[in-house]
């Protein structure tokens, strides 16, 4: 037979072969779960969210309405959150035509005199250039909390300098969004502008602000003045000589808030910021804060907090799957949030993690598919008397359980699955493991000896109720409380 002839024949032979079986597709997994809790790490102070921007347009709210939300989030109902951010407005001209997105205007305490041009007016120690009765719907959200929370935690940020103070005369950012857009020499009068802002809100709202955070997401290209939100971008060095500043304005008026920064839009930007700023600046900071919209080097920003014995916040993210068209009732997203959220405790280790804009405006209109951004979804662009369609998404349920359950005196464990992340009581009693399956097939978990477990769910068709047994059902996110 010819070589051509043998090939011929096997190939003939394998064609000709029965093909093998596959194994059946079973409808569970066994996993078992080994959190280490001989090895605590950080003591996690809690969940919240930033007020900017819907505080300014619901605080204005018919007081059924605004108290709904309130109690939405902060109620002891609701989703337990312990903490704020609020921002300090910039505030563009009074004759700038609106640009700016539902609630995203948010006003500065500064008042023009009449008769003064140009941007050289304003003086930090003249009383008739300030005006405190501006932000007054973002600041409800400040007393709503406040009677709210046992122990709230505040922090003031910024997002932009008063148009004044700026390069473009615009609060949205710089023409070009790699330029810096606070003006040359201005960072003593903004630091002024900020710590005296905190001053009268502390005093007026009986509140405290432990941290301020001058600057956000600094270190970016998408702060330009045709922007739709306010941003500025900062360079690493610009960021340090407005942190010096801004922590000497606090300590010049005798306030105990202390700075928290770069609040950068991921670690590895972070990094690079961090990487920028002197001894001396680093040395001011008593907090750290990062956002999450990207995972690159998470450990690395968890290592410097560690190295240098500073608070680490996760402190802005919303995770929705990006091209989910907007349902408030589907997992696609609030599965794909969750998912973000473990991962985020499990590589930061913060001691907080932050929401960026609770609620959302509805955004599947004319056609077009929305997004899921948000917990709550309501018409943020309605006037303020009319209806304004409050609905409480899946994902508000996939927050629920986490915070509801990991309090705030609680320490993250490390656990062996990369599904599940874990937090144990300060008197060791009560361990709780939130665990994300994001797949077709049921998961069967197997705990701990000598613990008793009750699980609680959200899947299709739970929002976050008790349910029997350890079998997480498939594209769902169970909440284990195990006591011994």
């Amino acid at each position: 037979m010819s070589r051509l002839a043998r090939a011929l024949a096997a190939m003939a032979i394998v064609a000709s072969a029965p093909a093998a079986a596959l194994p059946p597709e079973r409808s569970e997994v066994a996993i078992t779960l080994r959190p280490a809790v001989d090895r605590p790490s950080t003591v996690f102070e809690g969940w919240g969210t930033a007020l900017a921007w819907f505080a300014d347009v619901t605080g204005g709210w018919p007081e059924a309405e605004r108290t709904r939300l309130a109690d939405l989030f902060y109620g002891p109902d609701g989703l337990g959150w312990t903490i704020a951010r609020y921002n300090i407005g910039g505030g563009n001209a009074a004759g700038t035509p609106p640009y700016l997105r539902p609630g995203g205007a948010v006003p500065g305490f500064w008042r023009q005199p009449p008769g003064t041009t140009g941007r050289d007016w304003w003086r930090s120690d003249d009383p008739a250039m300030w005006d405190w009765s501006q932000d007054l719907r973002q600041r409800w959200w400040l007393d709503a909390i406040r009677d709210r929370v046992k122990a709230p935690i505040f922090e003031a940020f910024s997002n932009s300098p008063p148009w004044f103070m700026t390069v473009s005369g615009r609060v949205s950012g710089a023409e070009k969004g790699t330029d810096d857009n606070l003006r040359p020499g201005y960072e003593a009068p903004f630091a002024a502008y900020l710590a005296r802002s905190v001053d009268e809100l502390q005093r007026r709202h009986r509140i405290t602000f432990r941290t301020l955070s001058p600057v956000n997401e600094p270190n970016t290209d998408y702060w330009f003045a045709a922007n739709k939100q306010e941003g500025a971008h900062w360079s690493p060095a610009r960021q340090a000589a407005i942190i010096n500043a801004t922590d000497a304005a606090l300590k010049a008026r005798g306030l105990s808030t202390v700075i928290a920064a770069p609040d950068e839009t991921n670690s590895h930007v972070f990094l690079e910021d961090w990487a920028g700023y002197p001894a001396a600046t680093r040395a001011r900071i008593g907090q750290l804060n990062v956002h999450s919209y990207g995972t690159v080097h998470q450990t690395g920003v968890r290592d410097v907090a560690r190295a240098s014995g500073i608070r680490l916040w996760m402190s802005e993210n919303d995770a929705p799957l990006a091209g989910d068209p907007e349902a408030v009732d589907a997992m696609t997203s609030p599965l794909a949030f969750a998912e973000h959220v473990v991962l985020d405790l499990k590589r930061l280790e913060p001691a907080a993690w932050v929401f960026w804009q609770a609620v959302e405006d509805w955004s599947a209109r004319d056609g077009k598919p929305g997004s899921n951004w948000g917990l709550v979804k309501a018409d943020l662009a309605a006037a303020a008397t009319a209806p304004h369609r409050i609905t409480v998404t899946r994902k508000y349920w996939a927050m629920a359980q986490f915070s509801r359950y990991i309090r705030p005196g609680y320490r993250l464990v490390p656990v062996d699955d990369l599904d599940t992340v874990g937090a144990l009581a300060p008197d060791g009693r009560t361990l709780v493991l939130v665990h994300v399956n994001p797949g077709p097939v049921l998961r069967r978990l197997t705990i701990l000896q000598g613990w008793r477990a009750r699980m609680i769910l959200t899947d299709a068709t739970h929002d976050a109720v008790p349910v029997g047994g350890t079998v997480v059902p498939a594209r769902a996110v169970a909440t284990l409380v195990l006591t011994r």
